[in-house]
């Protein structure tokens, strides 16, 4: 046999998704690199970089400048730095002090996080570079660490060691110069590889004959890209093409051989595993984005107010009021001659006076939060662990969160994301006659949609059933296929299944024993095919063969691929059974099952001869190798004759129908971006439960007669015009039917399927908005045949076009541009390699396990992270507008209100922890309630959480609780005197209001809490008892450094007056009684749809037990009920519904629309009516049957 080795698969479906990057100091280099083998000094001229690697982001000179640089790219942080550079001038009333400290807390958090996460990276790199790999030297394997490894250097890697550098692979301890590898650390797949050296260089295990080695190595620059490698050996006057096939790349580890030996090609950062070491896009959540909103609103309310005090001061300033001592020469802040000047400076000055309303901690605080939220819930969750693989979901960012709760669209890959990509050979076609007698999940699932009956599959006792092989033929299996018309058709079919392929052989030379090492479960699922029909390798065939000779001298080229790569370089004539294998293939297609042809072409030897030169010259070229051996491969992969095709079927994975109907009752919509056909595509949408028979689906494929008769003729201009027109045409049309279903209200749900050609035309400019207007429509979008490219413009039509939030789910290398295209981007940990977890936000090891972490875990995150935000924008807001007041009272003197140290610690000491707290633990609901009312997943999408209306509530609030806070304090001093009958001064009172405030906002947060545990109770009373523990220090300790003596014992005089505790008692009273009757009467009468779940859990939980008379009325009603009306039919599902009762929650109570949450759920319709809220406030509990009370009554209310 001759080695033909097809690098020009790309052309059929495996699609580069990295665009090559080379390192700018090699651009400037010839076309090439040149490596002198075993020669150090030569090389030492083009000073490759070394093989010690950095992945840190700071050094010990650079982690402070550039540590700062990236914390002041923050504009919060840059506010605050140039807040505490203005509070070091004279007009500012407050010590720089007060605003250093925090913004030091902050940044020194910040900084200490980033050093202990670069500490971890140093230290991972300490022990990789440290590692020892044996190098020749003077005939010799010395081991040094692989630091000081260098280009051009001879390696020995011994069994189960990881390849230090990239390599070029010159010698095996196995026979025939092969090495089997493993690159589960480059792509994820555990799968063996085997590469296979040049026979030139087989000798070279041997150290004497190695060290005399003098080869030179011409190949490309570095890059990322790795599957393609470009290159020649030169070994005297001998020029010897390499291919990926000798390559050995870092990261990947050598398995089931002894030990090879390699030249070092590339090191270091300059390895392809380095240079693909990029990080994922970086993604802000859209909370965060309207959080860049609020503090731009927060700024707009510090601009007015700074200049309301401006304006107040230029205009209060007089020398008539003579007590405020301002003579002639008095400073320029507060000389009223020019009121300009006065104007400006105390614009600089109420600046520093009002910097609290931005909250220095925000961000800090958030961080921890999400980060917690990650590590500690996400990570640990039970419920999306995979037993079976051992897999555990995984947040590789913390900074969507949120962000998984706000989703509205979801586009899926199909294989190995629906499917379980555990392929199994289930049927096939041979000679024009179909095989295997099998019964797919599909076909079950298009019975029931069809009403049409399935026969019993029962199976034969020749039926084989083992990993990748499910099939069941009396007519094939056990040599029975010798006795078909067609025996040398099946013979030719089984021997391209036996050859045609990259699997690896293992174990003993015998069917029974032998185990496969395939890269692809496809292609494990057909060579177990062909060994269970009698035709299997071992290890004797250790290479690729596509043109093989027979002993006879025959040459027989086989080839398998997708129908459309076949079908299209048939002969003409010869092919008998090309209508009916396309009858089978759609047949298979509509079943579910995955679909190869094969064909194979008989060649003569001249011809093969001179092509067979083409083939190595394009295998030597340097440049455009790939593309020449495209063109090559051109000229001799036609006049092919079909023997048949392959159908595997790819079963659905457990839970998928159940989560994508619970995630369409949550209020997304889902979309199946696949490569299958168009009827594969629609069926396994049937079997997820995506499209049933009771929507209107509007299919627009390019596979019809029209288009079909064009493409006959060839013009590829023609057929691109009228596939257009046609898309042209079909969405207009389906576009009309959605706007009249929509108009008229029928309740009709929609569908769309295209395929990838339609799909191309319809992405073009002129038709991309009508594509986006029918597909907003839509409940269910299917498009089939489509590219990874096509699979992130697809996503980026909604994400860009209709600024929806969207998911991309995928567990291949060719969803990685789908999943980094979109908001949020989850990998599934599954047969196809790491590629896409790697390139993921979040990774799960199956798709169901998508209904925990969005409905339970985003929705959750997202009402937290809103709720903080809130909070914080609120207990700022009353803080700083409290000496807002204060300054109108005062005349607009700036003078400041509170002390510094107050200020200072406010966000950082007395009121950090709860609202942390709350972030980590607070829940509206509990996970189960999450997943069984799914609709409450719908507020996030709303963002009826984190809107302008919800601000506004919390902005009101700030100011009524400021107005409290000031007014209250100062108007009970006027008159309050302590025990020796002084009046109380500024800081006795702003003492007082300060302890009020720290109580109230600590308070008002328990308020706005769904579900409190004990660590909400202990950090509301460890800040508050916190705030006392200060005050009590910092007031009875005085130091010659302090700046604020007027505080000194005040404190121990204001616990001695009953004006102190009546108004600690009475401020937070009256500052929360707004707050309490509006959350009353907002959940009275328009509640949330998770305060109804609460209010039906609190009522259930304690007065409803399974065994209830209500619930035992409620069977034998339903027992004894004979045939009912449609109303009584109504009004029985409606009794059946969760009942309401006046249960008084805390401060809330239950709502008029009680009913109606649930009526939604179980899909009974109720019909509108008013609120009678004397009646329910006047209901009183229903007595039990034994008082003998009549029900009619009660259940008369619906």
């Amino acid at each position: 046999m001759r080695t033909w080795e097809r690098v020009h698969t790309t052309r059929r479906g495996r699609v580069r998704l990295d665009q090559v990057h080379i390192p700018a100091h090699e651009i400037a280099q010839p076309g090439y690199r040149t490596i002198y083998c075993n020669d150090s000094p030569s090389n030492l001229l083009f000073k490759f970089k070394g093989n010690s690697i950095a992945t840190t982001k700071y050094n010990l000179v650079t982690f402070f400048p550039k540590g700062l640089y990236e914390q002041f790219r923050r504009v919060a942080n840059l506010y605050f730095l140039m807040i505490a550079i203005l509070s070091a001038t004279p007009i500012s009333p407050v010590h720089p002090i007060t605003n250093i400290v925090p913004l030091t807390l902050v940044l020194s958090v910040s900084l200490i996080k980033e050093a202990f996460e670069d500490r971890k990276r140093y230290q991972n790199d300490k022990v990789i570079n440290a590692s020892l790999i044996e190098v020749l030297r003077d005939s010799e394997w010395v081991a040094i660490p692989w630091s000081k490894l260098a280009v051009g250097d001879l390696v020995r890697v011994r069994a189960d060691q990881y390849f230090p550098a990239d390599l070029l692979f010159l010698a095996s301890t196995n026979a025939d110069g092969i090495c089997y590898i493993e690159t589960s650390n480059l792509d994820g797949e555990t799968n063996l590889k085997i590469r296979k050296a040049l026979e030139r260089t087989w000798d070279l295990i041997d150290a004497e004959k190695g060290s005399d080695f003098k080869g030179v190595i011409e190949c490309e620059h570095p890059n990322n890209s790795l599957y393609t490698f470009t290159g020649n050996l030169i070994v005297g006057k001998q020029t010897l093409p390499v291919s990926p096939n000798q390559i050995l790349l870092r990261g990947c580890s050598l398995r089931n051989t002894e030990w090879i030996v390699g030249a070092v090609i590339f090191t270091g950062h300059e390895t392809k595993v380095m240079m693909n070491a990029m990080d994922v896009p970086s993604k802000r959540s859209t909370l965060e984005r309207r959080l860049d909103k609020l503090i731009l609103l927060l700024f707009s309310i510090l601009f007015l107010l700074c200049l309301t005090g401006a304006i107040g001061s230029g205009v209060f300033l007089n020398r008539k009021y003579w007590y405020l001592g301002l003579v002639s020469d008095v400073e320029q802040q507060y000389n009223p001659s020019n009121r300009f000047v006065v104007a400006i400076l105390a614009f600089f000055t109420f600046v520093t006076l009002y910097s609290s309303i931005i909250p220095i901690s925000l961000y800090v605080s958030i961080e921890m939060i999400k980060f917690i939220q990650s590590t500690q819930f996400i990570n640990n969750d039970l419920n999306m662990y995979h037993r079976e693989s051992n897999t555990c979901a995984s947040a590789r960012t913390s900074n969507l969160n949120e962000e998984l709760g706000q989703i509205e669209y979801i586009f899926s890959d199909k294989t190995g994301t629906l499917t379980r990509n555990l392929m199994e050979f289930f049927k096939c076609s041979i000679g024009g006659v179909m095989y295997g007698t099998g019964i797919t999940e599909i076909q079950r699932a298009a019975a029931r949609r069809t009403g049409a009956p399935l026969g019993e599959n029962k199976s034969s006792d020749d039926a084989i059933h083992e990993k990748g092989f499910n099939f069941d033929d009396r007519r094939l299996m056990r040599g029975g296929w010798r006795s078909e018309p067609n025996p040398e058709t099946c013979k030719e079919f089984f021997r391209c299944l036996a050859i045609c392929h990259t699997v690896l052989p293992e174990g003993e030379e015998s069917p029974e024993k032998i185990v496969y090492q395939a890269a692809s479960p496809d292609e494990a699922a057909l060579v177990a095919a062909a060994k269970n029909f009698g035709f299997f390798f071992y290890r004797t065939r250790k290479r690729q063969s596509v043109i093989c000779r027979y002993p006879n001298g025959r040459l027989v080229l086989y080839c398998k691929g997708a129908d459309t790569v076949i079908y299209e370089r048939m002969a003409e004539r010869g092919n008998t059974v090309k209508d009916i294998s396309r009858e089978h293939l759609e047949k298979f297609g509509a079943d579910g099952l995955r679909t190869l042809c094969l064909a194979y072409r008989d060649l003569d030897m001249n011809l093969y001869e001179a092509w067979n030169e083409k083939f190595i010259q394009a295998k030597s070229a340097l440049r455009d190798r790939e593309k020449k051996l495209d063109e090559v491969a051109e000229l001799i992969e036609k006049d092919l004759i079909l023997v048949g095709c392959t159908a595997i079927e790819d079963k659905l994975q457990e839970g998928v129908p159940t989560c994508i109907e619970t995630l369409a009752r949550a209020g997304l919509k889902i979309w199946v971006l696949t490569g299958d056909k168009l009827e594969t595509a629609i069926n396994i949408a049937y079997a997820c439960s995506l499209i049933s028979n009771d929507m209107k689906q509007f299919i627009i494929s390019s596979d019809t007669k029209a288009i079909r008769e064009v493409e006959d003729r060839g013009d590829p201009v023609e057929t691109a015009e009228v596939i257009e027109s046609w898309v042209r045409e079909q969405l207009l049309a389906s576009l009309i039917q959605a706007e009249d279903s929509e108009r008229t209200r029928t309740g009709l749900e929609l569908a769309l399927v295209i395929d990838g050609r339609c799909l191309m035309h319809a992405l073009d400019p002129d038709l991309r908005g009508t594509l986006l207007n029918l597909c907003l429509r839509c409940k269910a979008v299917v498009c089939c045949r489509v590219s990874p490219l096509q699979k992130a413009q697809v996503t980026s039509l909604i994400k860009d076009g209709a600024k929806k939030i969207t998911l991309s789910i995928g567990d291949g290398a060719n969803d990685v541009s789908m999943i980094q295209a979109a908001h949020v981007g989850v990998g599934i940990s599954g047969q196809e390699g790491m590629q896409a977890v790697m390139a993921s936000d979040f990774a799960i090891a199956q798709f169901r396990f998508l209904t925990d972490l969005l409905l339970v875990h985003g929705r959750w995150s997202y009402i937290r992270i809103a709720k903080v935000v809130s909070y914080f924008f609120y207990k700022n807001l009353s803080f700083t507008l409290t000496q807002f007041w204060f300054n109108c009272y005062t005349g607009f003197s700036g003078q400041r209100y509170y002390d510094d140290w107050f200020q200072s610690l406010y966000n950082v000491l007395f009121t950090a922890l709860p609202v942390i707290v709350v972030g980590i633990f607070d829940k509206d609901v509990s996970a189960r309630r999450s997943k069984q009312y799914p609709q409450l997943y719908m507020a996030g999408i709303k963002n009826s959480f984190f809107n302008w209306r919800v601000l506004a509530i919390w902005f009101i609030s700030a100011i009524y609780q400021s107005l409290i806070f000031f007014y209250f304090p100062v108007s009970a001093g006027k008159s309050a005197q302590n025990s020796s009958g002084r009046l109380l001064g500024l800081w006795d009172m702003a003492t007082v209001a300060f302890t009020c405030v720290v109580i109230t906002v600590n308070l008002r947060l328990l308020m706005a809490c769904s579900y409190l545990t004990v660590w909400h109770h202990v950090s509301v009373v460890s800040s508050i008892i916190a705030w006392f523990i200060f005050v009590l220090l910092y007031s009875g300790i005085r130091t010659a450094l302090d700046r604020q003596e007027n505080l000194y014992l005040v404190i121990f005089i204001l616990l001695g007056t009953w004006y102190f505790w009546f108004s600690v008692l009475l401020v937070p009273i009256v500052s929360l009684l707004g707050d309490f009757l509006y959350q009353g009467l907002r959940r009275w009468f328009s509640p949330y749809d998770y305060e109804i779940i609460q209010e039906h859990d609190k009522y259930h939980h304690t007065s409803m037990p399974p065994d209830s008379d209500s619930n035992i009325e409620m069977m034998s009603m339903l027992e004894n009920q004979p045939i009912l009306s449609t109303e009584e039919q109504r009004r029985l599902a409606m009794a059946q519904l969760p009942r309401e009762r006046s249960k008084h929650t805390g401060f809330s109570f239950d709502s008029p629309g009680f009913e109606s949450f649930f009526a939604m759920q179980e899909g009974v319709a109720s019909p509108h009516r008013s609120w009678d809220i004397a009646r329910r406030a006047s209901m009183q509990p229903r007595r039990k049957l034994s008082e003998g009370s009549s029900h009619s009554s009660r259940r008369s209310i619906f």
